[in-house]
């Protein structure tokens, strides 16, 4: 076991070679394919779903730790399904596709065939699919439409709806409604409203690291005849648009605090202002021709993506530990919620 690896796979996507490739244990092998870098956005989503369970006194540990570990693993079936659909399409073909360019895309860079990558998706997705069969008959309900919209979202994202600018759509209706709203119901039982727009400002978060990919891939995208949002909207009507939505995340935050459902502790989200401002001045301008000096190398390609997902970790990093306080001033009656 490499362990070592493991910790690095969850912190970055490691560029790698097929010497060091075959060296590596399978579990290894699973999170740098699935890019388990990245599921920390999910498992943030599933963690507010869990205090606001916790806020309401309708926490269940069993039932979140399922839910929690089936949204894991539909993420990262959905990446193992992405990189095998795009590989499929054309889209990750050649040496100058953005996807091989910042990190192993294990079918083209000759990690894993065709065949295993089906292998790991499958078994992947069929232990996400196990633990939504579980929700379903604990909890009943809706809980079955909320899989079937969970499997649709998981398999059909990067193809058809990341071709017709509905990808990015997508990501704030399965990272907000879906995993918080949703995963809130099955943990509780109940449908909240309120609790689905308390979990929007994070999920506009999502949104913003998806659109900035998708910004730094725009020249590829639309040569290679995918229609992403911001292939159809241009470079600088989307750099904007991620901006208002960055803007939005503590617009929704104070509207929440005023509206009395959140405690004005909740304002501690504004400590991420840093790195929003960082991310507002890089998505104010055009992409640099090449990265600056003191810009990582092996970041690059990657840019108005790099600081949208800086951003979006600090801002859910505050906005959970913002999030337990105040859960913790309303359920011992400090303050009313």
């Amino acid at each position: 076991m490499n362990t070592a690896m493991w910790f690095k796979a969850l912190r970055v996507i490691p560029q790698i070679d097929q010497e060091e490739w075959k060296s590596l244990d399978i579990i290894s092998k699973w999170m740098i394919a699935s890019r388990s870098a990245v599921l920390v956005i999910t498992f943030i989503s599933a963690a507010i779903a869990g205090i606001l369970a916790i806020r309401q006194e309708k926490f269940d540990i069993v039932l979140w730790l399922i839910v929690t570990f089936g949204l894991l693993m539909a993420h990262a079936t959905n990446n193992l399904v992405n990189d095998i659909t795009d590989s499929w399409k054309g889209v990750d073909k050649g040496d100058d596709a953005f996807r091989s360019q910042y990190g192993p895309q294990p079918i083209e860079h000759g990690l894993l065939t065709t065949r295993q990558m089906l292998v790991y998706a499958a078994i992947t997705g069929l232990i996400a699919l196990a633990a939504g069969i579980y929700l379903v008959y604990a909890r009943g309900g809706y809980t079955l439409l909320l899989l079937g919209l969970g499997v649709f979202f998981a398999l059909l994202y990067t193809w058809p709806l990341k071709h017709i600018g509905l990808g990015e759509v997508a990501v704030l209706l399965v990272w907000g409604p879906l995993m918080i709203g949703g995963g809130y119901y099955v943990i509780t039982g109940e449908w909240s409203w309120e609790v689905t727009l308390a979990g929007l400002p994070y999920a506009l978060g999502a949104t913003t690291v998806i659109f900035g990919k998708h910004i730094d891939k725009l020249k590829m995208d639309k040569k290679r005849g995918l229609h992403t949002l911001p292939v159809i909207l241009g470079d600088r009507n989307s750099r904007y648009v991620a901006i208002a939505m960055m803007v939005l995340q503590y617009v929704m935050v104070v509207t929440l605090v005023i509206a009395g459902f959140f405690t004005l502790v909740m304002l501690l989200v504004v400590a991420a202002i840093g790195k929003f401002r960082i991310a507002l001045k890089v998505f104010r301008e055009p992409k640099p021709e090449k990265p600056p000096e003191e810009y990582p190398e092996e970041g690059w390609p990657l840019w108005y993506v790099a600081f949208a997902f800086l951003h979006n970790r600090t801002y859910g990093f505050y906005f959970l530990v913002a999030l337990l306080i105040d859960t913790l001033l309303v359920r011992f009656n400090i303050v009313a919620g």
